[in-house]
C-alpha cells in the first residue's frame, strides 16, 4: 500500500480520450470573436460541470455557458462563449471523462484580433490530480482486483477441486467479500473527487456525487456493488446449506468481470466487443488461478488434499493459464500498437515489468510442479527375498501447481493406489526418526512444506502482478499515446535563432541574438540582441531584419525593428502563413561596414 500512495501521488493524468483536434485552434489569431468552443476528441467524453475554464487576457475567468456534446456527437463537447469578446489572447482549460472511465484534462490558448504577448505563455489547466485522492483510488482499484480474485478463485477451487475442510475456504471466501464490498464502496464514494480532481471531501458535493453516479463509470461501479450484494447472499445459502458451488455462482463470476471490462480500457478503442469479451475472460482466468493458488496455500497449511485434489487444480491452472496467455498477447497487441511503444512509452515499460513478474510466477510454477509430483508419488509394496521392503515408484501425475499437465508414466502401480495425502496408518518401521508427519497431513512432512514455500512465492509474485495491472489500467495505452503524439496541436513557444557574423574589421565579429514570440501566424514580438566578440552586449548604429516566403511569393516584409536601448525590438510583427520564413538579418558596425547574414526560421 505505501508503494502504491507513492507511485499514486506522481505524474499526469493518464486516459485513453485523445484531442484531436479545437475550434479555435491552438494558437489561433480570430479577425472576430468565436460564439463556441468545440473540442473532438478520439472516443465519446463525459462532461463535468466545470469542464471548460476560458480566461480573458488580463486573467480574468469568464462566464460560459453549461458544457454539452457537439453536433457532430458524443466525442465532442462544447460550450457556448460570452457576446463581445476584447481583443487579446483567451486561455482555455477543459477536463472530461473518457469512455474508460479515467479523467483527462489539457489547455490552449487563441486571440482575437491579436496576440496579448504577456499572457499568451500563461496556461492556467484548473485543477488535474489530487495526490490523496489518486492515492486512495489506487489502492481502493487494487484491494478490488486482488479481493475479486480471491473470492472467484476460492470457489472454482471448492467447486473443482472439493477439498475435505470447506469451513476454512468459506472463511477465506467471507473475508475476500467483504474486501471487494468495501473496495466498490470506497470506489464509489471517491468518483466524484477522482473525476474534478479535487481532494478526498469532495466526495460530499451533493451536485458532484449525483452526477458521477449516473455517468457511465458511476453506472459500471452500482452494478458491481449490486452483483457483490448477490454474491454475498448466494455465498451465505450455499455455506447454510452445504453446498457446492454451481452455474449461479459462474454466471456472477461473469457478471463481476464484465463490470471490469466494461470499466477499463476494454471498453473504448478499436474492437470493443473483442477486447471486452477479452478482457472478462483475462480477469477470469487470473482469479482461477491465483485465487486458485491462495486456497490451495490455506489447504496446504491447514488440510490434508488428496492427490486427485492436487491433479485437479494443476489441469484447471493449466487451462487458465492457457486463455491467459492468449487474451494477454491480444491485450498487449490492442494497447501497444508497436514493438517501439514497449520502450518509449510509460504504458510499454509496465507492461514489460509485468511480463517479467509473469515469467518469474511461471518460474515457481514449475518449482511448485516438482514438489507436487514427489508428493503424490505413491508407496508400493513387493515380496523380495521372503521379506517385505518398500520401493518408491515415481508417478507422472497432472503438471503441479501452475504448470502443465502430462500422461500418467508407463509405471506399474496397483490397481487402486492410494489417493489420500494424509499419513499412512502405520509408518514402516525401517523409516528413520523425524516430525509426526500427521502433523503435516502428508506422507513426506518436508515436500509439503516445500510445496507451501513454493506456492506462497506464487501468491505472493502474483499479487505484484495484480498490482502492475492496477497501475496499467490507469496509463495511457501506447498505441493512444502515439495518436496523441500525431493529433495533438503541436506546443509552440518562442523561436530563438543566433546569427553569427564578421564584417572583416579589427572588432567587427558578433552575435545577432533574434526572439521570435510566440512564432505562429498572426502577430509576434521580435527583439534582436548584438553580443560582441567578447560576449558582452554591444551597440551598433543600424539592425535590419526582413522576412521572405519563397513558397508563397511574399516579402521580404521589414520587420520595423527600433532601437529600445540595449536591444532591438519591435511588439508587432505580422507574419501572415505559416511555414519556412527565409529571415535576413543586416548588422552596421559603422558608416561603412555592414554584412547581411540569411536564416530559416518556422512559424506554426
Amino acid at each position: 500500500m505505501l508503494v502504491l500512495l507513492l507511485l499514486g501521488g506522481t505524474g499526469s493524468a493518464s486516459a485513453h480520450a485523445v484531442l484531436r483536434d479545437s475550434d479555435p485552434g491552438d494558437g489561433a489569431v480570430l479577425k472576430s470573436a468565436p460564439q463556441h468552443l468545440t473540442l473532438t476528441f478520439s472516443e465519446s467524453v463525459a462532461l463535468l460541470d466545470d469542464s471548460f475554464r476560458v480566461l480573458d487576457p488580463d486573467g480574468r475567468r469568464l462566464r460560459v455557458g453549461e458544457p454539452g456534446n457537439g453536433p457532430d456527437g458524443a466525442d465532442t463537447a462544447r460550450v457556448t462563449l460570452p457576446a463581445g469578446l476584447e481583443q487579446g489572447t483567451y486561455t482555455v482549460a477543459w477536463r472530461v471523462v473518457s469512455a474508460d472511465s479515467h479523467p483527462v484534462s489539457g489547455a490552449f490558448t487563441f486571440s482575437v484580433g491579436k496576440a496579448t504577448v504577456s499572457t499568451a505563455a500563461a496556461l492556467a489547466t484548473g485543477p488535474t490530480e489530487d495526490p490523496v485522492t489518486k492515492a486512495l483510488h489506487t489502492i481502493a482499484r487494487y484491494l478490488a482486483y486482488l479481493s475479486v480474485a480471491v473470492l472467484i478463485g476460492t470457489a472454482a477451487f471448492v467447486a473443482v477441486c472439493r477439498p475435505p475442510h470447506v469451513p476454512l475456504h468459506e472463511k477465506l471466501s467471507r473475508a475476500s467479500w467483504w474486501a471487494l464490498l468495501a473496495a466498490t464502496l470506497a470506489l464509489l464514494v471517491l468518483r466524484a473527487p477522482y473525476e474534478t480532481g479535487e481532494g478526498p471531501l469532495g466526495a460530499f458535493d451533493a451536485d458532484a456525487a449525483g452526477r458521477a453516479l449516473t455517468g457511465r463509470p458511476g453506472i459500471v461501479l452500482l452494478a458491481r456493488l449490486a452483483l457483490v450484494l448477490a454474491a454475498g447472499a448466494y455465498l451465505l445459502r450455499m455455506a447454510r446449506r452445504r453446498r457446492r458451488y454451481g452455474w449461479t455462482g459462474a454466471a456472477l463470476a461473469a457478471g463481476l468481470a464484465a463490470t471490469w471490462a466494461a470499466g477499463e480500457h476494454a471498453s473504448a478503442g478499436l474492437q470493443v466487443p473483442v477486447a471486452m469479451t477479452s478482457s472478462a475472460l483475462h480477469l477470469l482466468a487470473t482469479a482461477v488461478w491465483l485465487g486458485g493458488l491462495a486456497a490451495l496455500l490455506a489447504a496446504l497449511h491447514h488440510a490434508a488434499l488428496s492427490a486427485q485434489a492436487v491433479r485437479r487444480f494443476s489441469r484447471v491452472a493449466f487451462a487458465s493459464v492457457t486463455v491467459l496467455v492468449v487474451t494477454g498477447v491480444y491485450q498487449s497487441w490492442r494497447g501497444l500498437g508497436g514493438w517501439d511503444a514497449l520502450a518509449d512509452t510509460t504504458y510499454g515499460r509496465l507492461l514489460a515489468i509485468k511480463l517479467m513478474a509473469v515469467v518469474v510466477l511461471l518460474a515457481a510454477a514449475a518449482v511448485s510442479r516438482r514438489w507436487t509430483a514427489l508428493l503424490t508419488t505413491p508407496a508400493v509394496a513387493e515380496p523380495s527375498g521372503g521379506r517385505s521392503e518398500e520401493r518408491a515408484v515415481r508417478t507422472k501425475v497432472a503438471a503441479a501447481v501452475g504448470g502443465p499437465s502430462g500422461p500418467p508414466a508407463s509405471t506399474s502401480v496397483p490397481a487402486s493406489p492410494p489417493e489420500s495425502l494424509s499419513p499412512p496408518e502405520s509408518p514402516s518401521a525401517s523409516e528413520p526418526p523425524g516430525p509426526d508427519p500427521s502433523a503435516e497431513g502428508g506422507p513426506d512432512p518436508a515436500h509439503r512444506r516445500a510445496l507451501r514455500r513454493s506456492v506462497l512465492t506464487e501468491v505472493a509474485v502474483g499479487a505484484a502482478v495484480l498490482a502492475v495491472t492496477t497501475l496499467l489500467t490507469s496509463t495511457l495505452p501506447g498505441r493512444a499515446e502515439a495518436e496523441a503524439a500525431t493529433a495533438a496541436p503541436a506546443v509552440v513557444g518562442a523561436s530563438v535563432t543566433d546569427v553569427p557574423f564578421d564584417v572583416g574589421t579589427p572588432g567587427g565579429r558578433g552575435t545577432a541574438q533574434i526572439t521570435i514570440d510566440p512564432a505562429r501566424v498572426g502577430d509576434n514580438s521580435i527583439e534582436a540582441v548584438v553580443y560582441g566578440p567578447d560576449g558582452g552586449i554591444s551597440s551598433v548604429p543600424e539592425l535590419r531584419i526582413s522576412f521572405t516566403h519563397p513558397g508563397q511569393d511574399i516579402g521580404p516584409l521589414d520587420a520595423g525593428l527600433t532601437d529600445r536601448g540595449g536591444y532591438w525590438g519591435n511588439s508587432f510583427l505580422n507574419l501572415p502563413v505559416a511555414g519556412t520564413w527565409e529571415m535576413k538579418v543586416t548588422v552596421r558596425t559603422s558608416d561603412v561596414d555592414q554584412i547581411t547574414e540569411t536564416r530559416a526560421v518556422t512559424i506554426h
